[in-house]
């Protein structure tokens, strides 16, 4: 009886203590797409990506009803950093559909007019951002007056509160009202005053783009072991974490805890997250309940990470190294600047390669695609009524005849003359060779055997072309190790040894994409063609082990890819990651890539391509 009573009343106050509108409300999923739109449209930065944000405590005074029912401790709260523009997954505040998506459209409109932090304090840079907003965009102005009425309703009137909370209350309430008239927060006075109300309109200050903007200032170091807020990547939501020192438990008969989690249900959990395949889903909902997520790096070894060493080649089964690598530059997007000589890129050969004829399974498909590309080739061709030539053009005499008779006086020729048509282009196929693609694309395929059944095929096509063609690929270990694999050069003919080096391909280890792509640049400038294109294949976003992930990456990329169109080279993108439309545009322009939602199809897809982008 117990029991059922307990459960009626927190079922009963809960229901009455609620104040969102679940009947009304919008999610992020709904308008996502459009959003990012939006955000880049209204002048935002084209290289951040829309995403949802997790909530977190606030630490704000609530209703007394809210206390009772212990609900609406923590908020979804709209932040910005220097990689992504964080928005509540659901809007449910206000009563109407209409405000709860009017509340979305304003936050990307603030959000596309916020400058990087500054000493300013965060009430006085958030009323910046609204009346750059309000100028930029006026006919915001009547949904933004309704919404700061509908939330001004649903806040906690200033004189229930204590002195100190409420002229925090009243400054935010005129900020809101009339922006620009509050130059600061009131400070709170008494120890154990609550933390202003979260504000639905605002962006929340982001601890992340706070670090990164430390850290961008003269002399302060690339990383730290000082708090800061990281990216965890479980169901796309950013958490605040916090790095500690690994817990030390010397002595077997002691249990290891924290003194302060007496009272919570917080501890030490120790996980190795390295070496986890695939995140444990009871560990994810365990961190959707934890306000603060502590990280630490304890260095110790595990079982699992041997079995990563002994997935590495050894060095008398690896490729081939030629020469003493290449040093590349990199883009730095923190700094704005190009790092000379900051990556190495060394080009490897086979060391044994067997001639490996074309497999049984691709004949057929590549009788197809050689017939097809074989009208493309170079030939002669007889062009009609020229001024001069090797033989008489019969019609044309005729026609010039029946003209003097006529009266007319044309002076077209009467020769025929036999040209050739040559194709003056040269491609470079560059293929991600990433230990992403060991991955399985269907029950009898994993990507690398889809990316060398594509080459194969690729090459017997652009065989009968004639045209001048170069297959490599590349992964890398840190930017001290770029591997950059030579299958087939533009001088070396596509036989059974270039087939041998395609079959002989393996998964190798991380993307380093921009210093594949300069160095594919500099071989593709060399060919003496007038179009010269870089199709690269790969299955997912830049990433290497050095901090060479999320927008450092992209960014690097997509400078690269700039480079090479400086130098006449016209870049595209074939990837099978379907979420490459988040990231894709940035790097290669909204026409630059092209996205196969099966990856199968690619063999037969990528020649087909190819003639379209050539204009064949």
């Amino acid at each position: 009886m117990e029991e059922l009573v307990g459960g009626i009343w927190d079922r009963f106050i809960t229901r009455v203590a609620r104040r969102d509108h679940p009947e009304a409300a919008m999610k992020l999923s709904e308008l996502e797409k459009m959003l990012g739109v939006l955000f880049r449209a209204l002048g935002g930065d084209a290289g951040l990506r829309v995403a949802a944000a997790s909530e977190r405590r606030h630490g704000a005074r609530r209703r007394l009803l809210s206390r009772i029912a212990g609900s609406d401790e923590r908020a979804a709260c709209a932040s910005l950093d220097l990689e992504t523009l964080r928005l509540p997954a659901e809007i449910a505040l206000f009563p109407q559909r209409s405000l709860n998506r009017d509340l979305y459209l304003w936050l990307i409109a603030l959000a596309a007019n916020e400058c990087a932090p500054d000493e300013a304090c965060w009430i006085v840079r958030m009323q910046r951002a609204t009346l750059r907003a309000l100028h930029a965009l006026p006919g915001l102005e009547p949904r933004y007056r309704r919404l700061v009425a509908a939330t001004l309703a649903e806040r906690i009137d200033p004189e229930a509160m204590p002195g100190d909370e409420g002229a925090q209350e009243r400054a935010v309430r005129a900020a809101l009202t009339s922006p620009g008239s509050v130059t600061e927060l009131p400070p709170l006075e008494r120890r154990k005053a609550k933390a202003v109300q979260p504000v639905p309109l605002w962006l929340v200050p982001s601890p992340l783009a706070e670090a990164s903007a430390r850290r961008a200032q003269p002399g302060a170091p690339e990383s730290g072991d000082s708090e800061e807020a990281e990216e965890v990547a479980a169901g796309k939501k950013r958490y605040q974490a916090e790095r500690a020192d690994s817990p030390q438990n010397e002595s077997p008969t002691m249990f290891l805890f924290r003194a302060e989690s007496l009272l919570s249900w917080a501890e030490y959990v120790k996980v190795n997250r390295a070496a986890d395949d695939d995140p444990d889903p009871d560990a994810v909902r365990k961190a959707e309940d934890m306000d603060t997520l502590t990280v630490t790096q304890d260095n110790e070894r595990v079982a699992s990470k041997v079995r990563f060493d002994l997935d590495l080649p050894s060095a008398a089964a690896d490729d081939e190294p030629v020469g003493e690598g290449i040093p590349l530059p990199e883009w730095n997007y923190r700094r704005h600047e190009l790092i000379p000589d900051h990556c190495r890129l060394q080009a490897l050969q086979s060391r044994h390669v067997e001639p490996t004829p074309l497999p049984e399974h691709l004949r057929r498909p590549a009788r197809k695609l050689k017939s097809q590309f074989a009208a493309l080739a170079p030939a002669r061709r007889w062009q009609k009524a020229q001024p001069d030539g090797t033989e008489l053009d019969i019609d044309a005499c005729v026609r010039l005849h029946a003209d003097k008779l006529a009266g007319s006086h044309a002076g077209a020729g009467a020769y025929l003359n036999q040209n050739r048509h040559e194709r003056d282009l040269a491609c470079l196929v560059l293929a991600d060779l990433s230990l992403s693609t060991d991955a399985w694309v269907s029950n009898e395929h994993k990507v690398i055997d889809v990316i060398r059944d594509s080459l194969m095929l690729f090459g017997e096509a652009l065989s009968a072309t004639g045209d001048a063609f170069g297959f490599y690929g590349f992964s890398s270990l840190k930017r001290g190790n770029v591997r950059f694999h030579e299958l087939k050069d533009f001088t070396a003919p596509f036989d059974s040894h270039a087939r041998g080096r395609i079959a002989a391909l393996k998964p190798g280890y991380y993307t380093r994409m921009g210093a594949g792509i300069r160095h594919s640049a500099a071989l593709l400038e060399k060919q003496p063609a007038a179009m010269r294109l870089l199709l690269i294949l790969t299955d997912g976003k830049p990433h290497d082990m050095d901090h060479y992930e999320g927008r450092y990456g992209v960014e690097d990329t997509r400078m690269a890819l700039i480079d090479a169109r400086r130098q006449g080279i016209k870049p595209f993108c074939v990837t099978i990651d379907r979420e490459g439309g988040s990231y894709l545009p940035h790097m290669f322009g909204p026409a630059g890539f092209t996205v196969l939602r099966r990856p199968e199809e690619l063999p037969t897809r990528l020649p087909l391509l190819y003639a379209q982008l050539t204009g064949r």
